[in-house]
């Protein structure tokens, strides 16, 4: 599977693209970051990062798109910015007809170095490690955006799994109460 990775922001959006194999291989494809001047508006600022996301999108033929999911932060300013950025990106794969999936950084976190609530150094030495990569990504933005990715490859099958079991399982929850419906009305005079 090809995933795109995207660590959103304004200032510094990671762009990432990895393949994934069997089981746990994963290889790094690209990485990439996308920096935007300060003293843009906004709306130049989301179309530089769209524009960028695009290209790649155009150019790579991702599977699937996996964004950080912005679920709190103590500057709400920066979480507008990283929220919108991954909005434009979302925006952008879902025009191309593309899935997109949003990962907390703890999921990402878990995933990559068993850890939660693992440090950018731990994420970084991990994605180094996992990907085989002679030098660190730099910035950490490039790291995460790996990392986000490599995350998704490891977490589709298993989500596809459950989200198939939970519609199994509604689908004979339907049959069964059909069912249950068809025998009150064969006891009824």
């Amino acid at each position: 599977m090809r995933v795109m990775g995207v660590d959103p922001g304004l200032t510094r959006c990671g762009l990432s693209m990895v393949q994934g194999g069997r089981g746990r291989t994963v290889t790094a494809l690209d990485v990439d970051v996308v920096r935007t001047p300060p003293e843009l508006d906004l709306a130049n600022r989301l179309l530089l990062v769209a524009d960028a996301a695009e290209r790649w999108m155009d150019t790579h033929r991702p599977e699937a798109v996996a964004v950080e999911r912005v679920f709190a932060q103590h500057n709400v300013r920066t979480a507008m910015a990283t929220a919108q950025a991954g909005g434009v990106i979302a925006l952008a794969a879902a025009r191309r007809g593309i899935p997109v999936a949003f990962h907390t950084p703890s999921e990402v976190k878990a995933a990559v170095t068993g850890n939660g609530a693992a440090d950018k150094a731990q994420v970084t030495a991990m994605v180094t490690r996992i990907l085989g990569l002679q030098v660190a990504p730099k910035p950490a933005d490039a790291a995460d955006a790996l990392a986000l990715a490599i995350c998704h490859c490891w977490r589709a099958p298993l989500l596809d799994r459950m989200a198939k079991a939970e519609q199994a399982a509604a689908e004979a929850q339907r049959k069964y109460k059909a069912r249950l419906a068809e025998q009150r009305k064969a006891v009824r005079p």
